[in-house]
């Protein structure tokens, strides 16, 4: 994770959070029956970050270019929004802003691969996991420390919820009298 108090403000500023889901919320495997049916392995722990952050005020969605019913079954189980068959995920983040009435400063993009570029370039806080491509690295002012699928979202609610607790902490003086 890239340290430092810009981090933090960049943090502490995140109205909504979009997350890729395929190696954000995965670890980039799928399995194939031999039905043709998929079904992929996400961390649990995933599921409190998100309702934590939820809580805080911060929406949260996923963006995926897939359609899938995977993709689908874990936004419902997380109580998040999703938008799926996305060919331009930064026309559907540009949307989702504008309804919400944040600005592209307000977001934070979750991604791993070389189809989020465009989203990381746009938004006020680019966010890729551990094992993205090396492509996207560069887009990045954080980069997690966890690997997707393996606690990745859960780090980055757990950052954005304990960068606004530590405004709430810091101490007030008085000034006056």
């Amino acid at each position: 994770m890239t340290a430092g108090r810009d981090l933090d403000a960049l943090l502490r500023r995140v109205r909504l959070v979009v997350f890729d889901f395929d190696g954000v919320f995965t670890d980039n495997t799928v399995y194939v029956s031999q039905d043709g049916v998929e079904s992929v392995r996400c961390w649990r722990g995933d599921g409190l970050g998100i309702a934590t952050l939820t809580q805080a005020g911060v929406d949260t969605v996923i963006v995926s270019k897939e359609t899938n019913p995977v993709v689908s079954a874990r936004s419902r189980k997380l109580a998040m929004r999703c938008v799926q068959g996305c060919d331009d995920k930064l026309s559907a983040v540009r949307a989702l802003a504008a309804e919400l009435g944040v600005t592209l400063e307000d977001v934070a993009f979750v991604g791993n691969d070389i189809n989020d570029l465009a989203c990381l370039e746009a938004v006020g806080l680019p966010i890729v996991v551990q094992d993205a491509h090396h492509d996207v690295l560069g887009a990045a002012v954080y980069r997690t420390t966890a690997c997707g699928g393996r606690g990745a979202v859960r780090e980055v609610c757990d950052a954005i919820v304990s960068a606004r607790n530590a405004v709430l902490k810091e101490p007030r003086y008085a000034t006056g009298d």
